[in-house]
C-alpha cells in the first residue's frame, strides 16, 4: 500500500513538474500567432484566433535566421563529434592501458571539471586571437573539441565492459585500434549517443563564447541572433517568440530523437567505479 502510495505521489510530482516545463514553451508557441492586438487584450488570449504568420515573416525579414541556423548547426556538430572522439579515446587510454601516473593524470583531468568556464574563457579568448582565428568556425570549434565530464563518463561505461572482451580478441588478432573501433564502440552506443545529444544541445544553446570571438553578421549563431530581435528598432514581443520557436524546433527535434539513449547513457556507468 505505501509503495503504492509513493507511486502515485511520484506520478503527480512528475506531471506537475512537466507543465512547469511545457506550459510557458505551449504559450510562446500560441502567442507567435497572435495579431498585435491579441497580446495585449483582456482577459489574456490563451490560444490565437487565427495561425497569424506576420510574426515569423517579422523574424525572416529583421535577421538572416536561417544563416544562423546554420552556423550553430556546423558548430554544434563538430563539436559533439570532436568530443566523442577526444573522449572515447581518452577513456579507452584510462582504462585498457597500464601506465605510470595514469591515477594522478585522472585526478588532475577531473579536477579541471571544477573550474568554472568564466575562469578559463579570458585565456581561450587571447589564444584564439593570437592565432587570427577570430570570426571563424575554428575559434568557436576548437576550445571545446574535449571535454573532462565526457571522458568521465564514457570511462565509467568502458569500466563495465568485460576485460574478456579485450583478451580474445587479442588471441583473434585484432590490434588495439581494431578492438576500439569493432567492439568497444558498437557495445557503448548508449553512452556515446548520451554524450552526442548532452553536448549537441549545451553548444547549441551557447551564447558568451559566439559573442565575443564574433563580430560579423554572418558568423553568428541563433543565441546571439535572438538577442538581435530584442535590441532591433522595430521590438515585437510576437516577434521575438517567433524566434525562440524557430530556434527551440532543432533543439527540441534532436531530444525527442535521442531521450532514450540520454537516459541509458546517464545510468549505464553507475553501478561501477
Amino acid at each position: 500500500m505505501r509503495s503504492r502510495r509513493n507511486k502515485v505521489i511520484l506520478t503527480i510530482t512528475n506531471i506537475v513538474v512537466g507543465l512547469v516545463i511545457i506550459v510557458p514553451i505551449l504559450y510562446a508557441l500560441s502567442v507567435s500567432f497572435m495579431t498585435p492586438d491579441e497580446m495585449f487584450t483582456t482577459p489574456i488570449n490563451l490560444l490565437p484566433k487565427g495561425f497569424y504568420l506576420g510574426n515569423y515573416e517579422q523574424v525572416l525579414n529583421t535577421i538572416p535566421v536561417f544563416t544562423f541556423l546554420i552556423n550553430s548547426f556546423i558548430v554544434a556538430t563538430a563539436v559533439t563529434i570532436g568530443q566523442i572522439l577526444t573522449s572515447s579515446l581518452s577513456a579507452y587510454a584510462f582504462v585498457f592501458y597500464e601506465f605510470k601516473g595514469k591515477k594522478i593524470l585522472f585526478m588532475a583531468m577531473i579536477a579541471t571539471m571544477m573550474i568554472p568556464s568564466e575562469g578559463v574563457i579570458i585565456s581561450n579568448y587571447l589564444t584564439i586571437g593570437s592565432w587570427n582565428m577570430l570570426d571563424s568556425y575554428a575559434g568557436m570549434i576548437i576550445p571545446f573539441l574535449t571535454s573532462a565530464m565526457g571522458i568521465f563518463m564514457i570511462r565509467q561505461f568502458f569500466l563495465t565492459v568485460p576485460r574478456e572482451f579485450k583478451e580474445a580478441s587479442v588471441i583473434d588478432g585484432c590490434t588495439s585500434f581494431q578492438f576500439f573501433c569493432k567492439i568497444l564502440m558498437p557495445v557503448s552506443k548508449p553512452i556515446v549517443g548520451a554524450l552526442g545529444i548532452y553536448t549537441f544541445l549545451s553548444t547549441w544553446n551557447q551564447y558568451m563564447w559566439p559573442l565575443l570571438t564574433t563580430s560579423k553578421k554572418e558568423m553568428r549563431t541563433v543565441q546571439i541572433g535572438i538577442s538581435m530581435l530584442q535590441s532591433s528598432e522595430a521590438q515585437s514581443f510576437g516577434m521575438i517568440l517567433a524566434g525562440i520557436i524557430i530556434i527551440l524546433i532543432p533543439s527540441i527535434f534532436i531530444f525527442i530523437l535521442g531521450q532514450k539513449q540520454l537516459v541509458q547513457g546517464m545510468t549505464s556507468g553507475a553501478v561501477k567505479g
